[in-house]
């Protein structure tokens, strides 16, 4: 059961990563886009996108700390007594990054509009930087077992969690720009969806070039880590790697049809490699997924609930991506009345 309930934990990784990525690497572009006049049409397009479904998307981060406190509580004391500081940096990035989002699109005043627009999008580059940061102190070993607290400080500024940061930030820079590609043509926007073409080419570039840097640095930084990614974890990192050209030809050829699905899997296969590289262990190397676990009337009240949630919650999800995708939810934000 520890298994099946670890197997959960990594789906709903892989969720987050996919659809709560995509809303963290639009704020990147957002941050990147320039002053109010030249910016506002990718902008526009940004806040059309991500306007009716950025709430839902971080429900997957719930779900991903109420699982694993449930089910590995020693490991979730450990990593929380041990990483609080990103985690406390990332859970204020998330609060301040949703009230911007929301109250940019009210005010009045430019000035107003930068303030909340600068604090949405920085804010969007600081939180998946310290989520990486936080999967690569954990992936190199340095949080401790047994609900104890490590290094609050080298558990996550190191050369693994600076790496991991970094990619993370890349990742999900090329996960939006690809998103955005296919809902600016959505919108017969031709002109944006070249625009944001360049941009996930661009990323998708720096992400394969972080990999490469990866490979001497987990070799030095997280030996367990490197050696599981060289021999089990092989096959999804293949596949990403394949996905990833696969994305970046038909983005160079500005052909739109299939790169959505394939940069999904792209970044998916490098979520479900970590895991798999990292198995049997939660903490490499001193607290396996078995050891770990709750007891057995706990693991079968978690598959219970999920099992709920997959018939109740899962189909909401679904309604509401394909009614966004169709164009047939409102505009986020208040609506202008004459007098």
């Amino acid at each position: 059961m520890s298994t099946a309930v670890a197997l959960i934990l990594l789906l709903a990784v892989v969720a987050y990563a996919v659809f709560g990525g995509a809303d963290f690497g639009a704020g990147l572009w957002d941050l990147t886009a320039g002053g109010a006049e030249k910016g506002e049409r990718p902008r526009r397009i940004i806040e059309h996108s991500i306007g009716p479904v950025w709430e839902a998307n971080h429900v997957w981060l719930i779900f991903i700390f109420v699982v694993l406190w449930t089910s590995f509580p020693q490991a979730y004391a450990s990593i929380t007594l041990t990483l609080f500081v990103p985690l406390t940096i990332a859970a204020l990035g998330i609060v301040l990054r949703g009230a911007s989002f929301a109250f940019r699109k009210v005010v009045v005043t430019t000035r107003t509009r930068r303030i909340f627009g600068g604090a949405f999008a920085i804010s969007s580059v600081l939180v998946p930087y310290c989520m990486g940061a936080i999967a690569g102190g954990i992936a190199s070993g340095r949080v401790p077992a047994g609900g104890r607290a490590g290094d609050p400080w080298d558990s996550w500024v190191n050369p693994t969690s600076v790496l991991s940061g970094v990619l993370a930030v890349a990742a999900v820079a090329y996960l939006s720009a690809v998103y955005l590609v296919w809902d600016a043509r959505r919108l017969d926007d031709n002109d944006m969806a070249d625009y944001f073409r360049r941009r996930a080419v661009l990323a998708a570039a720096a992400a394969a070039l972080i990999v490469v840097v990866s490979i001497f640095v987990l070799r030095a930084d997280a030996r367990y880590l490197f050696d599981g990614l060289t021999s089990r974890a092989l096959p999804p990192v293949i596949l990403s790697a394949i996905c990833g050209i696969g994305v970046f030809l038909l983005l160079v050829r500005g052909a739109a049809r299939g790169a959505r699905i394939l940069a999904v899997a792209a970044v998916a296969s490098v979520v479900v490699g970590w895991g798999v590289a990292q198995w049997p262990y939660l903490l490499p190397e001193s607290l396996t997924v078995s050891a770990a676990a709750s007891t057995s009337g706990t693991l079968v009240a978690v598959l219970i609930v999920v099992g709920l949630a997959a018939v109740l919650v899962i189909p909401a999800f679904v309604l509401l991506y394909v009614l966004d995708q169709k164009g047939l939810l409102p505009e986020e934000g208040v609506t202008d009345t004459a007098p």
